[in-house]
């Protein structure tokens, strides 16, 4: 029950910054409250009344006037906010069909959006939830009070409709929907990988057990999109066993599946260990780095594809991976393996290696833009750069044969003036990677 209640909270809070359900629900239920707990207050105290009422007159008497005031604010709110939806999914689509439907699990990160919206709504809900205050027998303070709430609200969402159209003109561009997958995947780079790289990065120091006890199937199909290392450290070390995860974060597992190993074979709670592996129906970003590079080298491909032939936006993402892959180069790699005690392992599980995202990066940017000599000296002039942050020989070496393979497709697709260029360009990634091995 402890880890299902667990998993409802970190997805709520993934939520809360990824998408246009929880905070635009909460801004919209706190302000929809306060439409409730103002007027209430306000009657119970009669503070404002003391405060601003000169000769015993205040200066809205008026119910009906009160509520009729409320009731435009609440009709002009609600025609605005079909507006509002309407550029927004406009945008969405626009954004979906110009670059890659994967980059709207980022689009719909955008907190101004989200704000926008919950603003809209709570003051829709602010003015519901103060219309029943504007009676007879209620003290004009108080309906007082809820109109002037209203009439901020609505002078707010006057401000914020130009300020989002604004920020959709401009978050629709491509440099700011690259940079901002980037920073969301340097933050996954950050949690996942929190150490600076130490000296190189080594094997396990300690034997690992031989897998070949107990199985336990995955129970759903779907992306895993979590591992509770932890839990599943505790679990294993509780049954006496040691685990292996057979797929990786961010990889696709059918029901039925092994998803489990474990390396004897024992009676076993097998629904507690599903639990520590969260599966579900999309990809997200919660431990996976691999899809944040994925959704910049789509946008590369759509934009290098002859329908479109932008390689400035391709560019574009390429920059955007030489980042990412900086500030993977220099962090300590994710611990396949956890021990408890020490020197006994207990949970093994595969981990994305940088050789791996340096294929994901760039193989297919590199295949379908051979024939683009910008492009190609993007790429290596990329590969440069993160063979000057590392002197890992592993590291080192995969962007020496990347750089290779790149030289090699594109000297043969290029024409001959072009030539001198990339082998220029190849010499001086050869050359940094040589003094990073010395």
């Amino acid at each position: 029950m402890l880890v299902a209640l667990q998993r409802v909270l970190r997805h709520a809070l993934y939520g809360a910054r990824g998408g246009f359900l929880v905070r635009p629900l909460v801004i919209a239920f706190v302000l929809g409250a306060c439409g409730v707990l103002l007027p209430w207050a306000e009657q119970a105290s009669g503070l404002v009344e003391r405060l601003v009422v000169s000769g015993g007159h205040f200066a809205l008497e008026d119910a009906s006037t009160a509520q009729g005031m409320l009731g435009t604010i609440s009709n002009a709110v609600m025609t605005v906010v079909s507006i509002v939806l309407s550029v927004l999914l406009v945008a969405l689509t626009l954004a979906s069909m110009q670059f890659s439907p994967r980059i709207l699990t980022a689009f719909v990160e955008d907190r101004a959006s989200q704000r926008t919206i919950g603003v809209f709504l709570g003051t829709f809900l602010y003015c519901l939830g103060a219309y029943p205050t504007c009676r007879l027998g209620v003290r004009p303070s108080a309906y007082t009070v809820a109109l002037f709430g209203a009439t901020l609200l609505a002078m707010a969402c006057t401000v914020g409709l130009v300020i989002f159209i604004h920020h959709i003109a401009r978050s629709i561009n491509v440099n700011f929907i690259t940079e901002r997958i980037a920073q969301e995947t340097e933050r996954i780079i950050d949690e996942t990988m929190p150490s600076d790289l130490v000296g190189r990065v080594t094997s396990a120091d300690h034997p690992l057990p031989t897998f070949d006890g107990s199985v336990i199937a995955a129970g759903r199909s779907g992306y895993i999109r979590f591992v509770d290392m932890n839990r599943l450290r505790d679990l294993a070390t509780s049954y006496g066993v040691a685990v292996s995860v057979l797929r990786r974060v961010g990889q696709f597992v059918p029901a039925g599946v092994p998803l489990l190993r474990f390396s004897r074979s024992k009676t076993l709670d097998a629904e507690a260990f599903l639990e520590a592996v969260d599966v579900g129906p999309v990809r997200t970003m919660e431990q996976d780095v691999e899809f944040g590079a994925l959704q910049l080298v789509d946008i590369a491909l759509k934009a290098i594809s002859p329908a479109v032939n932008d390689p400035s936006t391709a560019i574009n993402c390429i920059d955007q991976l030489s980042r990412l892959l900086v500030r993977v180069a220099t962090r300590e790699p994710v611990p396949f393996v956890l021990f408890r005690p020490p020197g006994v392992a207990r949970v093994v599980i595969p981990a994305v290696s940088f050789e791996h995202l340096l294929q994901v990066a760039f193989a297919q940017i590199v295949h379908y833009g051979r024939t683009d000599f910008a492009v190609s000296l993007r790429v290596m002039r990329a590969l440069g750069d993160i063979t000057t942050v590392t002197t890992d020989r592993r590291y080192l070496h995969a962007l020496e044969a990347s750089a290779r393979g790149v030289a090699t497709e594109c000297l043969a697709h290029l024409p001959e003036t072009s030539h001198a260029e990339v082998r220029a360009r190849l010499q001086t990634v050869l050359d940094q990677a040589a003094r990073g091995t010395a």
